[in-house]
């Protein structure tokens, strides 16, 4: 598929230019457009097929539901059953704006639309182009971000291109939008009504309308098990390729252990990104340095945090870390956006112990195409003590192989990804005292022991994590297979995960 690009004026867009993507629209077609927020992924909303092609273009899974855009007050009682007296008086003040609304759906939606619910999400945009383009498209526009699943947010139409050329059939570049984050979502079907997303609007500001406002406690407690309501919530999002850990505390404590930690990375021949402040940029001595706007107006912090996170990935950095911000006003959604990138890794800069015992953790395979790959995104998403650097490497790479397309089915399906891994050869320089090596099976650290010297820190994941079991290897079986392999390095990881923060609290 050719992907077709436009340039719009955003104050008075080309009418022939939203005429066509109009059309695309109501062919079934996608479109992706700018929004206040970010750009937006454009489909059909009534249409159940249009709302396929979308999970497909993003890789998104299907019980992610989708936001429908609508550009008049008067289209909102066709899809909803009921509007509350809460939803009117928010509609009101903000409307058209960066706010979305949970409501109970009319049959006029499908269900591939909200994902399976009997909720559907709604918003109005305050753009010309996209309030222009909802209208030519039929009134009602799915419109979820214009990105890869999980990947930062775009912000820019270059941003929808690098994701989704040849996926799509148009993009509508109005150039760099204003927020920079996604709508806040409010549930308007329970009382109080619930804030599921943060956002520009602000519980503050939601609270001077309708009174009392609560808070979605998956948003409080990132290990909560309950599945969140709102789309763009129950699945790791905005993650750039490196992993990304935030660090809070007092700003020089803050400063001293980022310096402290890039520099070992440095030292390593590894790359590490920072994410300054206007207020900080200078104080930090190395490393590849990004100003994220100003704390004196968080609003540029908002607006500059995706496109810094692409930034990383452009420049092919192996770590980043990130200051963190207040978590109020505008600041609940920075540090929302933040936290979910770096799944949940949140550190206190004057908790962090030290002298820990490895501040590395490599799992190697023979490929690192897929046992080693899983295994490390499991152990990226666990909530731990101490920081780690994760990474994954293997001893007979002849080529940079992307990662086995089952694997990244199976992990998908967990809500993770490994999109954007390729294959690399082990490094003998990582060999390190305070690195752990963890060898899928035992025939790899025989190999490693015979191959390498000071192979002191060399064990199995399944000697270390203090079981018997056994990783089977899927490798040209169904499926199924991997699925299986993938239960097993679960569990090893769950127990590994124990034995990590045992050593974080002195117990080993």
């Amino acid at each position: 598929m050719k992907t077709i690009i436009k340039k719009v004026n955003k104050e008075h867009p080309e009418a022939d230019i939203i005429c066509q993507a109009g059309e695309i629209l109501k062919k079934g077609g996608l479109v992706a457009f700018p929004t206040e927020t970010v750009y937006g992924l454009g489909a059909n909303a009534l249409d159940e097929e249009a709302a396929m092609k979308t999970y497909a273009a993003k890789g998104r899974p299907s019980d992610n539901p989708l936001i429908v855009h609508i550009a008049d007050m008067e289209d909102l009682p066709k899809i909803v059953t009921e509007i509350p007296e809460a939803a009117k008086k928010v509609a009101e003040k903000y409307w058209p704006g960066p706010l979305t609304m949970i409501f109970q759906k009319s049959d006029l939606v499908p269900h591939g639309t909200t994902g399976g619910l009997d909720t559907v999400a709604v918003r109005m945009p305050d753009h010309p182009i996209a309030r222009d383009l909802i209208l030519a498209g039929g009134g009602y526009i799915s419109a979820p971000s214009a990105n890869t699943s999980g990947r930062p947010s775009p912000t820019t139409a270059q941003h929808v291109e690098e994701d989704l050329t040849g996926k799509i059939d148009m993009i509508v570049d109005g150039g760099p939008v204003d927020i920079g984050v996604e709508s806040s979502i409010l549930d308007v079907t329970v009382d109080p009504p619930m804030i599921l997303r943060p956002g520009a609007i602000t519980k503050e500001m939601f609270e001077s309308v309708v009174g009392t406002v609560a808070v979605d406690h998956t948003l409080i407690k990132p290990d909560s098990k309950e599945v969140p309501k709102a789309p763009g919530m129950k699945y790791r999002h905005y993650a750039p390729k490196a992993q990304l850990t935030v660090v809070e505390g007092d700003t020089d404590a803050v400063v001293n252990y980022i310096n402290e930690r890039t520099a070992e990375h440095v030292a390593n021949g590894m790359r590490a990104g920072i994410i300054a402040t206007a207020e900080t940029m200078e104080q930090y001595q190395a490393g590849d340095v990004k100003c994220i706007g100003t704390r004196a107006d968080e609003r540029t912090i908002a607006a500059g945090l995706f496109g810094v996170l692409r930034e990383f990935d452009s420049d092919g950095v192996h770590v980043i870390y990130s200051e963190a911000f207040q978590e109020e006003g505008i600041g609940s959604a920075i540090m929302n956006r933040l936290e979910k990138a770096a799944g949940h890794l949140r550190i206190s800069a004057s908790a962090v112990v030290k002298q820990q015992r490895y501040r590395r953790v490599i799992f190697v395979s023979n490929t690192d195409s897929y046992i080693g790959p899983m295994a490390a995104e499991l152990l990226r998403n666990k909530e731990l003590e101490q920081e780690y650097v994760v990474d994954c490497s293997g001893l007979v790479v002849l080529f940079p192989e992307p990662v086995n397309p089952k694997a990244e089915a199976i992990m998908k399906s967990a809500g993770m990804t490994l999109e954007g891994h390729v294959a690399k050869q082990f490094d003998s320089e990582s060999l390190q005292p305070d690195t752990l090596i963890l060898t899928v099976d035992e025939s790899t650290k025989k190999k490693m022991i015979s191959e390498y010297e000071n192979t002191e820190n060399v064990y199995t994941l399944s000697e270390f994590a203090g079981e018997g079991e056994e990783i089977p290897d899927p490798y040209g079986k169904p499926l199924t297979a991997y699925g299986e392999c993938f239960e097993v390095l679960k569990r090893l990881i769950d127990q590994l995960e124990e034995k990590l923060n045992s050593f974080a609290k002195g117990e080993e």
